[in-house]
């Protein structure tokens, strides 16, 4: 089942290193690049159907395709590395064991868009990772692939390429907070629109993507939209790496085509749900999507299309099974004290909101609600959504939902009994 794309040199030793990169594809796609038209790459990718990697599956090409033309203003790239989405650890592993892949990407990119300045926002608890990464771009200097002739060709393209490392906010892996970030200002969402392809950093005209989605790039350049098309489904091709954790016996990350079974992926490239034990839920995207009972594990396949067909989303990829060992109630809560802390404060609705879900859900947790408490929890959450300038709001309200909506007799369970009934 596993197709190796992302992860092809990631059992490779030292493929983090340029020498050993190189011997296995590393920078093999960049003549064949400065040959076509950045234009002609920008429909290339438009038309591979490559959706963004970071949560959202909006269509890569196209968000290219909204740069303005003709503004005599320079284009930055972004790479966003912050991955602070609970149960989220994919782009970490592109970064340790093939960081050359990522900079290809960025090369690719930067040369379809004109851009001669890319950032990489990288979480600040990246510490080993910023480090294999710099390595790796002193590198790629070295060996003329960035610098005044990018590409390592003699191509007349200037690039350069900086780390810019965040301090541990959830928040600035949102991207107009992440710009804000770079710029030095606290990193707080800008309201929308402009977007950034129009006003980003430094005001100038910006493209944000995910470490995963660039390192896409160069299969896509050397295959051709048929050959990465042959991969996942018609509306969401390719592949995906999915950080699988929680209750199963084999965690990990794999690299998956879009469009597989759910349940395949538990039983088949997970091992099962550990120790015997009775799948209970699963959380298919990360901590903000809508959780998934085992009925709708049972009929929902890895793609964007099925997932949202029922009640959730793709995400990061981010899948966590959780055994029936597990109070959702307890779960519920640690998720909103994560989303309650991690909140700029810049609107109210989440500021508030979120701190007043916090409270509520720990008072049902142990069994000191009233019973109308759970519907005001719901409520809440309806009222937060949608009023903020970003979603985190709406990433703490839309599983808040699913929870009680899946385990409603487990919330009132709680309230019979006046405490956990997990203790």
């Amino acid at each position: 089942m596993q197709v190796k794309i992302l992860s092809a040199k990631f059992d490779i030793k030292d493929a983090y290193k340029l020498n050993v990169a190189k011997q296995h594809g590393a920078y093999g796609q960049l003549k064949k690049l400065f040959d076509m038209e950045p234009a002609d790459v920008v429909e290339l990718v438009k038309a591979s159907g490559l959706r963004g990697r970071g949560g959202a599956g909006f269509l890569c090409g196209l968000k290219w395709s909204f740069l303005p033309k003709g503004v005599d203003k320079p284009v930055y790239l972004t790479v966003n590395s912050d991955e602070s989405e609970p149960a989220t650890f994919k782009d970490r592993q592109i970064l340790q064991k093939d960081p050359h892949l990522l900079i290809e990407g960025i090369i690719i990119t930067c040369y379809a868009i004109g851009c001669h300045d890319a950032y990489i926002y990288i979480r600040g608890e990246y510490n080993k990772q910023t480090m294999m990464l710099q390595n790796a771009l002193d590198e790629a200097y070295a060996a003329g692939y960035l610098g005044q002739q990018a590409g390592g060709g003699g191509n007349d393209f200037r690039l350069d390429v900086t780390i810019h490392r965040g301090a541990g906010a959830y928040i600035c892996g949102e991207e107009t907070a992440l710009i804000e970030s770079i710029e030095g200002k606290r990193g707080q969402p800008r309201s929308k629109p402009p977007f950034p392809a129009v006003v980003g950093l430094f005001g100038c005209p910006t493209i944000i993507n995910n470490v995963q989605t660039l390192a896409s790039l160069p299969y896509i350049i050397e295959h051709g939209v048929e050959g990465y098309r042959k991969l996942g489904t018609e509306k969401s091709p390719g592949t995906h790496l999915f950080g699988i954790s929680g209750h199963v016996e084999k965690p990990g990350v794999y690299e998956l085509p879009l469009g597989v079974p759910l349940k395949k992926v538990i039983e088949e490239v997970a091992g099962g749900v550990w120790k015997g034990r009775k799948l209970k839920a699963v959380i298919p995207g990360g901590s903000s999507t809508p959780i998934l009972t085992p009925d709708q594990v049972e009929t929902v396949n890895l793609d964007y299309e099925s997932l949202a067909e029922h009640g959730s989303m793709m995400g990061s990829g981010g899948i966590v099974v959780i055994d029936e060992t597990v109070c959702m109630v307890r779960l519920l809560a640690n998720l909103i004290d994560f989303y309650h802390h991690e909140s700029c404060g810049q609107c109210t609705p989440c500021r508030e909101g979120l701190g007043w879900m916090n409270k509520i859900v720990y008072e049902i947790e142990r069994g000191v609600a009233k019973p109308e408490d759970i519907d005001l929890l719901v409520e809440i959450a309806d009222n937060i959504e949608g009023k903020t300038v970003c979603v985190l709001s709406a990433a703490c309200a839309m599983p808040t939902r699913s929870y009680v909506k899946a385990f409603r007799a487990e919330f009132e369970k709680h309230l019979e009994m006046g405490r956990c009934p997990f203790e």
